[in-house]
């Protein structure tokens, strides 16, 4: 039978899982990773105002791994080796007939000082910590500010930064006590999150200037202090800072012999194979893909990508042409805790929606939604 083996067990590793069955892939499959569970990272946004707990996005995936006939090995990865048909981890070694890299990303700590910032989609325990500074503050600045892999920037994860920044000014105002809050939004472009298209980046500007929300654009982070972010176009104090670093690919991959990008992602092809390799395939934010320059780091692209990965795997186990590509499309909801904005892009149209409350709710039902097919 068929060895399968996927590292990693988020967005794009569990639908890769779903869609192989849906093709009928009746293969031997195994998941590595550290725990047994989905942690649902878009709905950290919503931990600082108590709207969620941690407990309500953390997913329990015993019982789906064994709906999906999928063993699951605990485990964390240290290396790939021989064409990627020998995986080593701290937990024993594994080989494969085929191997899907689905482990994610990982955030670039290198500017200075950045042990003074809380990194927000690091996951529950960073969310957390933002509640309970929240909380514990009478007043004062916070920072909030995002930026990019300077070897590869579409390796940004700045849509979270813009719904934490609305959120939080939303949170304090239902308080009654935003007036005692000073926000600034900084980031080195002076069109912060270009990617989600021209009229996204208007109308979210437009939004921090309604609510008085500071903006120090255009000048690149240099240093971090306790109570003070440090840039090249000035400085400014603030009691809290939170900032989301560029991405790049995990530490496992220096160890391993897995073609690279000069970002430090895998480098994959449009049919997301890793560059050069037999029957080792990417999904997600560990890879880097051809494509237009704003192809986003998120989990619905992840999707989109893994499932090219199982009909290529099941093309290829019926020796058919593995050449199915992935759909390239950004869409997300920009949530400022009772309103949002729809953006949606795609390789013929893009479209940005007025603020909804719609769309807040719309967010909330999309999750329960896609987390139905894992409780």
């Amino acid at each position: 039978m068929t060895r399968i083996v996927i590292l990693g067990s988020g967005f794009a590793a569990l639908t890769a899982i779903r869609k192989l069955r849906e093709q009928h892939v009746d293969a031997e499959i195994t998941v590595v990773s550290p725990r047994n569970e989905l942690v649902y990272l878009p709905s950290l946004i919503w931990l600082p105002s108590g709207e969620k707990t941690g407990n309500d996005l953390r997913i329990p995936l015993a019982g789906f791994f064994e709906r999906m006939r999928v063993r699951w090995q605990q485990g964390s990865v240290r290396q790939v080796l021989d064409g990627g048909r020998r995986v080593v981890t701290d937990n024993g070694e594994l080989a494969n007939d085929v191997l899907i890299a689905a482990t994610g990303g990982r955030y670039l700590r290198k500017l200075p000082g950045i042990e003074h910032a809380i990194i927000p989609c690091e996951g529950i325990a960073s969310a957390e910590a933002i509640r309970d500074r929240l909380a514990a503050m009478d007043g004062g600045t916070i920072a909030i500010g995002f930026a990019s892999n300077p070897n590869e920037p579409g390796a940004v994860r700045g849509g979270p930064m813009f719904e934490f920044l609305f959120g939080i000014d939303t949170l304090l105002r239902r308080q009654g006590r935003r007036d005692r809050f000073r926000l600034v939004f900084f980031n080195p472009s002076k069109e912060p999150g270009q990617r989600l298209g021209p009229s996204a980046v208007r109308k979210m500007l437009e939004r921090m200037r309604t609510l008085g929300i500071e903006t120090h654009l255009g000048h690149k982070p240099l240093r971090f202090e306790a109570d003070k972010v440090v840039t090249e176009g000035g400085e400014f104090t603030t009691n809290l800072i939170l900032f989301m670093p560029g991405l790049t690919g995990p530490a496992w991959l220096d160890a391993s012999e897995l073609p690279r990008s000069e970002g430090g992602f895998v480098a994959a092809d449009d049919h997301c194979r890793a560059r050069g390799l037999e029957h080792v395939y990417v999904a997600g934010d560990i890879g880097s893909y051809p494509g237009p320059d704003w192809m986003a780091k998120q989990a619905h692209q992840a999707d989109l990508q893994a499932e090219a990965v199982a009909k290529n795997i099941a093309a290829g186990l019926l020796g058919k042409p593995a050449n199915h590509g992935f759909k390239t499309e950004l869409t997300c909801i920009v949530d400022t805790l009772d309103s949002g904005l729809l953006i949606y892009r795609s390789e013929s149209r893009t479209f940005t929606s007025p603020h909804s409350r719609m769309f807040h709710w719309l967010k909330r039902k999309f999750e329960e939604r896609y987390l139905k097919v894992y409780r």
